[in-house]
């Protein structure tokens, strides 16, 4: 369970928190509970882009047995970027944008290795999906040994339409994924990139798939035919840091 530093509890304390800027990483409501005070609380949520999951009331209890009246917000670790502004100031620096996007990542500490192995390589962002994705919670930032004090991290609601934005501003896609017969290698990574990686379970989402730009696999000789996120990604990027020179980024 989260400690208390982690969540806040009870309708009017959740509100009082999206009003105040807090940065939400999640909003657990509980499901058939249709008082004004719940629907004004929903309806700020989806105004700031906050996940809301109805649950269950065991579940809200499990988390805390105080008066949580039926609302429980996890509090994210960090602040997130607007990735247009990201973009903007990426390219007013003069250089080529170098991201990452993570489909359905949802464990913690892959999330945090990733996001080190990122801001040490000089990725200039983490773009994630604002469902499905890995809470950015104490455990991530202790995984990530700081990092993500560090890399800015976009939370996009819908990925499709996020890929479409990167590609119109100059940004090829490229998907890490054994759904192809070209290795990594073969890929131009000197070119403004965003890196796509998927689920250890499902791997990228085919509509995603379809829409990247190219495919690149890891080579694979072992009897074990996957590889770990957090590896993969490591993997990846710093093939791209192999190709842009490190004196580039």
């Amino acid at each position: 369970m989260a400690d208390n530093k982690e969540y806040i509890f009870g309708t009017r304390a959740v509100l009082e928190s999206i009003h105040a800027g807090k940065e939400i990483d999640k909003l657990l409501v509980q499901k058939g509970l249709f008082n004004d005070l719940t629907k004004e609380l929903m309806k700020e949520a989806k105004a700031h882009h906050i996940p809301v999951s109805q649950v269950p009331l065991e579940k809200l209890n499990r988390i805390t047995r105080k008066n949580h009246q039926g609302a429980i917000a996890f509090i994210a670790a960090v602040n997130y970027a607007s990735l247009d502004n990201v973009i903007n100031e990426v390219y007013q620096k003069g250089k080529e944008p170098f991201f990452l996007i993570l489909d359905r990542v949802t464990d913690v500490r892959n999330f945090g290795a990733i996001a080190r192995t990122a801001e040490c390589s000089g990725v200039d962002a983490i773009i994630i999906p604002s469902k499905g994705s890995a809470a950015i919670n104490n455990d991530a930032m202790k995984t990530s040994a700081g990092a993500l004090n560090y890399i800015p991290v976009c939370r996009e609601d819908n990925l499709k339409t996020t890929i479409k934005f990167l590609q119109e501003s100059g940004i090829q896609i490229v998907a890490c994924t054994e759904k192809t017969d070209s290795y990594i290698y073969n890929i131009d990574f000197k070119q403004p990139v965003a890196i796509l990686l998927g689920s250890e379970e499902n791997g990228i989402s085919p509509e995603y798939l379809k829409m990247c730009d190219f495919r690149g696999k890891i080579p694979m000789t072992g009897n074990i035919a996957s590889l770990n996120v957090s590896v993969s990604a490591a993997i990846a990027i710093y093939e791209a840091v192999r190709q842009k020179g490190a004196e580039s980024l």
